[in-house]
């Protein structure tokens, strides 16, 4: 079993600003998978730091548990709302009919076609696990929250957390298996 470097987690935000600067890619990321929709993504995190300016005062060790909280649940509104307009009829269109582009900016045409065909297996993988261990996987490996975090942004129990992230990367190292 080969180890993986561990990466050095940023030093953390000292202003809110800072702070959403930091997010705001991986929150986009994240709102992306989960909505499946670039433009609602885009507004999900939008809304969520617009919601993050009203918690300006509060310490900034709270702020990443609140902001995935916001995040998570904004995202389950839009869900809900577009269960209801039934627009998942449409995948990968945006809202004038056009298809997404999910074109990579890097100058390289060979990186590029590999960053894309990388990213589209690890999408692919990612959406193919059940909501609550695509939630666990990203919160605790991506966005490196404890587990203690991760489970107050789930509601859920610490146990919950840890069942859900083991069962997660099972089905990933499976599915991307091939893909090494």
């Amino acid at each position: 079993m080969t180890t993986q470097p561990q990466t050095q987690a940023p030093p953390p935000a000292t202003t809110l600003e800072a702070f959403l600067r930091g997010v705001e890619v991986r929150a986009f990321r994240f709102a992306e998978l989960g909505l499946r929709h670039r433009e609602d993504a885009l507004d999900a995190v939008q809304d969520t730091m617009l919601k993050m300016l009203t918690y300006r005062e509060h310490p900034a060790t709270e702020w990443n548990p609140l902001f995935w909280s916001i995040l998570r649940n904004k995202m389950t509104d839009m869900q809900r709302r577009s269960m209801f307009r039934l627009r998942w009829l449409l995948p990968g269109q945006d809202r004038n009919g056009e298809p997404v582009d999910w074109a990579d900016e890097s100058p390289d045409p060979s990186r590029r076609h590999d960053s894309r065909e990388a990213w589209q297996e690890i999408r692919a993988a990612l959406r193919a696990l059940p909501a609550r261990q695509r939630e666990a996987f990203t919160l605790r490996v991506l966005e490196e929250l404890d587990v203690a975090d991760t489970a107050r942004v789930m509601g859920c129990s610490e146990g919950s957390v840890k069942t859900h992230l083991s069962r997660a990367r099972e089905a990933l190292q499976k599915q991307l298996e091939a893909f090494r």
